[in-house]
């Protein structure tokens, strides 16, 4: 049986890829992603704030006290808080390249325009074999209209691609009113695949002291539902490569997605509840189901039920809607 898929120009030996998460951080679990079988690794993502905050948090501890007595200015380092910067990042990708055979696809978040250049072309020179654009980003600001909105979007991803040599995917949010034009969009200001979705975490109330804080939920495999939607209805209609992620569990999660067209299936909550040995077991879960349903490859199911493959196309829209509630209430009557 053949697992093997293209990503991004890359041939993978199965679909089934780590998706950016603590366990990337250390080049210890990489190698452990690549022995359970992952076919590649997208690292944790480089954000761009966070090397503000460790440049300034740095400044701070370098010049801290070298005011308190004129002669310590004599002693004091000459900082300047530009020489740091991403080189950790790029050492991880350099230290995971040397260590597996599999792809590494590196993750960035930038702050600026400038950010996302710079950063994404060291991120190429250190090794990456590609790029997944994490654009986390809520816009707050009632005056800013949508269509800025996607401007913005669309310029990140037409630099970037101006300045890299390897290919680039965008990890996309499900919050824009024409997703389907802008998944065109972005594909067409140089994007070689869409990652669906980003999932913005939200914020929770601590009622014991009254206050905001970030909650981490992970996911379950309900959430699968909202890519398997959009990837059925992009499928065919986008010359890109489609990664899904967000409520990925079991291997028949995998098969679902792939059969309405994902070109790779990518994990998280289920490796940081179960251990990144469990990707061993959804990889032969996949292959007991293709077994049975008489699948000798990847590349013969997927896409297979897509929307512009399906017998039933408006499954995927609002007509569904009408069926799944009527349905679910006769059931229920019954």
């Amino acid at each position: 049986m053949n697992l093997s898929t293209d990503y991004l120009g890359l041939r993978l030996r199965t679909p089934l890829v780590p998706s950016p998460s603590p366990l990337s951080e250390r080049l210890d679990s990489i190698k452990r992603m690549e022995d359970a079988g992952a076919s590649a690794v997208v690292l944790h993502s480089l954000f761009a704030e966070q090397l503000v905050t460790e440049q300034f948090d740095l400044y701070h501890h370098l010049t801290q006290g070298i005011d308190s007595y004129a002669e310590s200015l004599s002693y004091a380092p000459n900082v300047d808080i530009a020489v740091t910067g991403p080189e950790t990042y790029l050492s991880e990708i350099q230290a995971a390249k040397a260590a597996v055979d599999i792809p590494i696809i590196a993750s960035l978040n930038g702050a600026r325009l400038g950010d996302w250049t710079s950063y994404a072309q060291e991120i190429q020179q250190a090794g990456a074999d590609a790029l997944e654009l994490n654009i986390y980003w809520i816009p707050t600001d009632q005056d800013l209209p949508g269509s800025e909105v996607e401007a913005r979007y669309l310029e990140i991803v037409r630099s970037v691609t101006a300045v890299s040599n390897i290919p680039v995917a965008v990890k996309l949010s499900p919050f824009f009113s024409s997703l389907a034009n802008m998944a065109r969009e972005i594909v067409r200001a140089g994007a070689k695949g869409l990652v669906l979705f980003n999932r913005f975490y939200q914020p929770d109330i601590n009622l014991r002291d009254l206050s905001v804080e970030p909650n981490l939920l992970l996911s379950t495999p309900m959430a699968m539902r909202l890519p398997l939607r959009w990837i059925a209805i992009l499928r065919g209609r986008l010359n890109a490569s489609f990664a899904a992620t967000s409520g990925i569990h079991r291997g028949v999660d995998a098969a679902k997605l792939l059969l309405v067209g994902a070109d790779v299936t990518m994990l998280c909550s289920v490796l940081l509840r179960k251990g990144i040995h469990y990707l061993t077991q959804i990889e032969n879960e996949l292959r007991q189901w293709m077994e049975e349903n008489e699948y000798s490859s990847v590349d013969q199911l997927k896409g297979s039920l897509c929307q512009t493959c399906s017998s039933d196309p408006e499954a995927f829209e609002r007509v569904q809607y009408v069926r799944a509630i009527v349905g679910s209430w006769r059931g229920n009557e019954a």
